[in-house]
């Protein structure tokens, strides 16, 4: 029954896509319950959170990109962009000189009224979880006028299944503790990153009830004993300075790994890398098998 209600959903998606290709205009809602109607597929976008710079360029329309933010780094192409601030702190003239057909951005964003009042269109979408970057990537597609989206979710849902059984049986059930950064910020069970590591078998020792991206304290960390623990490399420095912790059997017996910045990046952002960060996540939990 579900897989004929996603059937039908996406049937109703691809119709409506192609009803707006006829008309020549593309509309979209965004987070906001914004309705937002163009007379044709905007053609110079600024996008001003990672994850939807990466979603523009998966669809395949990164030449409609004329300026990101200060965190854009992938893919290469859009490194060479401008970058005009980040998406709490824009340069709003730098934008608006742009003269963009859209502005991409988080529904978190304090900048968007801004924007508008200044005449421009703004869309704002900000995926937080799997359910959120399949609509996110369907709105993209019916903004764009692209309708690739569902295949390109297909494939993500496809990697992480494929990541998923790569990992043995014996393997699962392993309590992890995954850290974001120094604060240290960890990824719980309600993150995004939360639910990746849920369909690799595995056990976050950070419950829902905290939240998706909680501040911890070390301690906690400590007193769960996890059995494995996953950190980008800025962090992992600080780890072995914090009391307790040394003590800790994942430490002890370095079941640590440690992700590089485009590790990091790929795994900390919900879009179109998630079956990427997914077989990263698998291979560390073999290349530390108990």
């Amino acid at each position: 029954m579900a897989d004929a209600v996603r059937a039908l959903l996406c049937a109703m998606l691809v119709g409506m896509l192609l009803a707006g290709q006829a008309s020549g205009a593309t509309e979209v809602v965004d987070d906001r319950g914004v309705r937002l109607r163009l007379a044709r597929p905007p053609q110079r976008i600024v996008a001003l959170l990672p994850s939807l710079t990466e979603m523009v360029c998966a669809l395949g329309q990164c030449e409609r990109l004329v300026a990101v933010d200060r965190y854009s780094n992938f893919p290469d192409s859009a490194r060479a962009l401008p970058s005009v601030g980040g998406g709490l702190d824009p340069q709003i003239e730098a934008i608006v000189a742009l003269r963009p057909d859209v502005v991409l951005m988080a529904s978190s964003s304090p900048a968007a009224a801004r924007l508008e009042s200044l005449g421009l269109a703004v869309v704002a979408l900000e995926p937080k979880n799997y359910a959120d970057v399949q609509r996110v990537f369907q709105a993209l597609g019916l903004l764009l006028a692209v309708p690739d989206a569902p295949r390109l979710w297909r494939e993500i849902e496809s990697g992480v299944d494929a990541a998923a059984r790569s990992i043995p049986q014996a393997l699962r059930n392993q309590r992890v503790y995954f850290e974001i950064n120094g604060g240290p910020y960890a990824a719980g069970e309600a993150s995004f990153i939360g639910e990746t590591l849920t369909r690799l078998g595995l056990r976050n020792i950070v419950p829902a009830t905290l939240g998706p991206f909680p501040k911890i304290n070390p301690e906690f960390v400590v007193r769960a004993d996890p059995d494995l623990v996953m950190v980008g490399d800025g962090s992992a420095a600080a780890m072995a300075q914090r009391p307790g912790w040394a003590a800790m059997r994942a430490v002890q017996a370095r079941r640590i790994c440690i992700f590089s910045p485009d590790q990091s990046d790929a795994m900390v952002r919900p879009g179109p890398r998630m079956a990427e960060a997914a077989r990263v996540l698998a291979q560390c939990v073999l290349q530390h098998a108990r």
